[in-house]
């Protein structure tokens, strides 16, 4: 059975340093897919650089925790009307629906809300990240440990470890975060994810990734679906 990977990047639209390394790790590296914050500070700005990139899929990073406008993620409804809100300002940034569903911190996944968020996606007919049909690998992360740096983990050997190791048959989803630091990015991870733009965009990953006969896709290909 064939290994298919997609290579998502996480908070596209967050910042304009954050847009511009996700779209060097797909132009010059192995990112095929990305998820749109539409309410990020540079969400319109992402939006048209991604106009251009047409073989970049484009998801919805589902936000839930923005300062002053939080919800009670123990309502469910209240949680289902921000994500029917945000997949609205989706379509209005992107001129279509996403081409997967997955959020921010992993919020949709909490025992009360993934029902929520499977029956969303269901009516959308697009993937949910950690549902049963594509494996999800998160471990390409420089703090395993919260607010405690290992660039190690997001080294090349790491990287290439984790294509050798955890990638198997079927559909699988790799995460990461690359993007480059400027001013206005405010975060407890940001110099980690320039390296992670370093070895995203290293040409050993691609060659890795070709040698174990691994077929890089994206959510839009995903099951022979065509955009």
């Amino acid at each position: 059975m064939a290994r298919h990977l997609i290579i998502n990047a996480d908070d596209f639209g967050s910042t304009d340093g954050i847009n511009r390394g996700i779209v060097d790790c797909h132009l010059n590296g192995v990112v095929t897919s990305t998820s749109l914050m539409v309410f990020g500070a540079a969400a319109g700005e992402a939006a048209a650089r991604a106009a251009d990139l047409p073989r970049l899929s484009i998801g919805l990073h589902w936000v839930g925790d923005r300062p002053g406008s939080e919800v009670d993620t123990d309502d469910p409804a209240a949680v289902r009307s921000e994500l029917e809100r945000q997949l609205t300002r989706f379509e209005g940034l992107v001129g279509r629906a996403p081409d997967h569903i997955d959020s921010h911190h992993h919020l949709h996944r909490e025992e009360q809300l993934m029902p929520v968020f499977e029956e969303v996606a269901g009516e959308l007919g697009v993937p949910l990240r950690g549902g049963a049909e594509i494996a999800y690998i998160g471990g390409f992360y420089a703090q395993w440990e919260w607010g405690v740096t290992e660039l190690r983990h997001v080294s090349v050997p790491a990287l290439q470890r984790i294509l050798e190791e955890e990638v198997g048959e079927g559909w699988t989803e790799l995460s990461c975060h690359p993007g480059y630091v400027t001013p206005a990015l405010v975060s407890i991870y940001a110099s980690e994810r320039e390296a992670e733009v370093q070895t995203l965009t290293d040409p050993r990953i691609r060659t890795t990734i070709d040698q174990l006969g691994i077929k890089l896709e994206s959510y839009a290909t995903y099951g022979g679906r065509v955009r």
